[in-house]
């Protein structure tokens, strides 16, 4: 009578079912660790953004994130609404608005400049910019980030909305340097040219689609 055949496992058998099991524990390692950071990086991601809104809103103590659509204007606390636009909501001390700051994009000599603006309602002007990302030329582009004379533009930039509250009064435009002649021209930089227009055609382009949606509600961030 013959023995039974015991199934028995190969070197190789063993080594597949070895890396099957490492395998799964990275896995899982690698998971954990990322769901673990995920707190750190948005809470880095939000001081980073307020930092950003404090530099050019000066006196904000708080920020909170809202989207501008065509029906209104809403928190954002998730995924962004159809049509909306981003914009930051920032307040002092004692919970009075102290402005709103908005992104805006244009493009420059190397690559895309990306900025921060404030706007103050009641002004209805810009009152300051943060550049958020550029990659221009190093003593000439970035002049846009320490030239005072071209910062000075940005003081009152004239962002009024038209009566019938469907674009801004007037395009915000960038003129030849020394040229400037009303509050919502932008003075170039004599030698960046191009950094500067990038920075006035991203604030038009982002003014004239927020700001229509924006104004009419205003009194609502207020309160």
């Amino acid at each position: 009578m013959s023995e039974p055949i015991t199934p028995q496992t190969t070197p190789s058998g063993k080594m597949i079912a070895t890396m099957v099991l490492v395998a799964s524990i990275c896995g899982v390692l690698i998971v954990g660790a990322f769901e673990s950071t995920q707190a750190a990086i948005a809470e880095n991601k939000r001081i980073m953004v307020e930092r950003a809104v404090f530099k050019v809103l000066p006196g904000a103590a708080s920020v909170k994130e809202y989207a501008a659509t065509p029906a209104g204007i809403q928190p954002l606390t998730g995924a962004m609404p159809e049509g909306g636009i981003k914009f930051y909501a920032a307040y002092d001390q004692a919970g009075a608005l102290k402005g709103i700051a908005a992104e805006a994009a244009g493009k420059g000599y190397a690559d895309v400049v990306r900025i921060l603006y404030g706007y103050d309602a009641q002004c209805q002007c810009i009152i300051g910019i943060g550049v958020v990302s550029m990659r221009e030329t190093p003593g000439i582009g970035d002049k846009i980030i320490t030239d005072k004379a071209f910062l000075k533009n940005f003081e009152a930039l004239d962002v009024r909305v038209n009566a019938e509250m469907t674009a801004l009064a007037n395009a915000v435009k960038v003129v030849k340097h020394g040229s400037k002649t009303s509050p919502w021209q932008i003075d170039a930089i004599a030698g960046a040219t191009v950094t500067s227009k990038a920075v006035g055609r991203g604030i038009n382009d982002s003014a004239q689609k927020l700001l229509p949606l924006l104004v009419p509600h205003i009194a609502e961030l207020k309160s």
